[in-house]
């Protein structure tokens, strides 16, 4: 049986995504509302590796933008976007980052970046389950974790992923575009998509902790695969535990529907 500490690690950061989100989005927000935002989830996988197969030097602007934006949408997400956000919670994204800098090549840095990781994330899957129809969304969820698994079986994704991770801002700035904790480490596609999973399910009221225990037992049974395989699609438990909450709604609904004609 395969068991690594520093991938759980990580895992449970990825379950954390799943349960934090908050639902709603501001008001003025609501005019930016369409189906199309669905895209992105699946394209935020193609896109990226394409970019970086056909321009290698467009690692370095990604790691540029994940280091101006990470930070801020971890503070919204403290002080806004998450469940039990106070607006006092927003500057602890700045302690974050100067761990996450400072101490790059420790595991207190590399928690640090996660969190800041984690934050941005449950930002953005808030927002994209209030910008876009959740039906739309729950196929682009489906359609990302299909995408990453046949770059990643294909071995299409590893060797583009190799420089995104290598890149750096310079200056010894910290890289935020994904999270390393020891020999483990996580995309930050990864946490994004459970994130929006997290983001659904507040929009639905439904039991965000019971899916993210869900996550982990899910995302346990897969790692198995690490027995024959040195790399997986880390989307891929997120899609699972959405399609085992359709699956579930979808008979607790037949069910009501008997009992109500009997």
């Amino acid at each position: 049986m395969w068991f690594g500490f520093d991938n759980l690690v990580l895992t449970v950061a990825q379950a954390l995504c799943v349960a934090l989100p908050a639902a709603g989005v501001p008001y003025f927000l609501r005019r930016f509302r369409g189906g199309w935002w669905a895209l992105v989830l699946p394209l935020s996988i193609a896109v990226v590796i394409v970019a970086i197969n056909a321009f290698p030097q467009s690692a370095d602007v990604l790691t540029w933008v994940a280091l101006l934006l990470i930070p801020p949408g971890c503070a919204l997400a403290l002080g806004w976007a998450m469940h039990g956000a106070r607006w006092w919670l927003a500057p602890l994204a700045v302690p974050l980052l100067a761990l996450a800098w400072a101490d790059q090549d420790t595991k207190v840095g590399q928690l640090a970046t996660t969190a800041l990781i984690v934050g941005s994330c449950v930002t953005l899957g808030r927002l994209l389950a209030g910008a876009a129809p959740l039906t739309l969304l729950k196929l682009g969820l489906v359609a990302m974790a299909s995408v990453d698994s046949i770059l990643v079986f294909g071995n299409e994704l590893q060797a583009p992923n190799a420089v995104l991770v290598a890149a750096a801002p310079g200056a010894g700035l910290p890289q935020l575009q994904s999270a390393s904790f020891g020999f483990a480490s996580l995309g930050y596609g990864d946490f994004f998509a459970a994130a929006v999973l997290g983001g659904i399910l507040a929009v639905q009221r439904r039991n965000q902790v019971a899916a993210a225990v869900a996550m982990l037992v899910v995302s346990y049974a897969w790692d198995q695969l690490f027995l024959v395989v040195d790399t997986l699609p880390a989307t891929v438990p997120p899609a699972i535990v959405l399609v085992g909450y359709e699956a579930w709604a979808h008979v607790s609904r037949r069910r009501r529907v008997a009992v109500g004609r009997t």
